[in-house]
């Protein structure tokens, strides 16, 4: 294939020119999309800073405290025991069965006399406590009759002492009494003593008087007599337990007392 010739001067200008012009915009669209491309690119990488998330905002350290106490460590975990290993049984011979039931009724038999032994200790220490406590009860007993007896001991004498001062009282209120009657006869010697037994009755009449022992001189011992029963009635207790003390008076009298 021929090469194109221009023919004339004007058609090679308009083709340089049109050369030219095709080059200045090949140019500018050049430009233009690499301008675009740029703003496109600046737009993608605003948005992208935009999404990622903000730096946190710094945070002071506080100051170290005291050291945390170092917990105590745990105690060693205990091995799991091994497991027996399985023995398969055996069927046990006749003798070593003899022999267990043997042992077995061993056991009872001496199980048995054990718990007798112990029914019969308890039983014993409950007869000895009831007989401790028998005895205890008596001893109390004999200790009160004793004491009982004491006071009504006390109180007999106390009673016999009161009995024999009122006793006394009246027998020397009859002797009194006797004495104011008696007539001392002339002549007498010295300070005879005659005994008299007198038997009265209850109202203090003189029943009977008998000379128990004479004092040697019958002139006083007349007038003694003559008192005795003009003296009558004798003054007596009220009370009537004491009347038996006053049936037979036993009394002596002398002159000079």
């Amino acid at each position: 294939m021929a090469a194109y010739a221009y023919e004339t001067r004007n058609e090679k200008v308009a083709s340089g020119a049109l050369a030219l012009v095709m080059h200045a915009l090949f140019f500018a669209l050049l430009v233009i999309g690499v301008s675009w491309q740029k703003r496109h690119a600046d737009t993608i990488v605003a948005e992208l800073w935009g999404d990622l998330p903000r730096p946190a905002p710094k945070v002071e350290p506080e100051p170290p405290g005291p050291p945390p106490k170092a917990a105590p460590a745990p105690p060693p975990p205990k091995a799991a025991p091994k497991p027996a290993p399985r023995v398969e049984p055996r069927p046990a011979p006749k003798a070593d069965i003899n022999l267990r039931e043997k042992k077995e009724k061993a056991l009872k038999a001496k199980a048995q006399a054990q718990a007798l032994a112990e029914k019969k200790r308890r039983e014993e220490q409950a007869r000895l406590e009831a007989i401790r406590q028998q005895e205890a009860k008596d001893a109390e007993a004999r200790r009160l009759a004793r004491e009982q007896e004491e006071a009504l001991r006390k109180l007999a004498q106390q009673k016999a002492a009161a009995q024999a001062r009122e006793i006394d009282k009246y027998k020397r209120a009859i002797a009194g009494r006797i004495k104011r009657f008696i007539i001392e006869p002339p002549n007498l010697q010295g300070n005879p003593e005659v005994e008299l037994d007198i038997i009265v009755l209850p109202g203090g009449e003189v029943l009977d008087v008998r000379t128990r022992r004479a004092s040697g001189q019958s002139p006083w011992d007349n007038a003694v007599e003559r008192a005795i029963r003009r003296a009558q009635p004798l003054p007596l207790p009220s009370d009537p337990a004491l009347m038996k003390e006053f049936r037979e008076l036993n009394l002596k009298f002398r002159p000079k007392e």
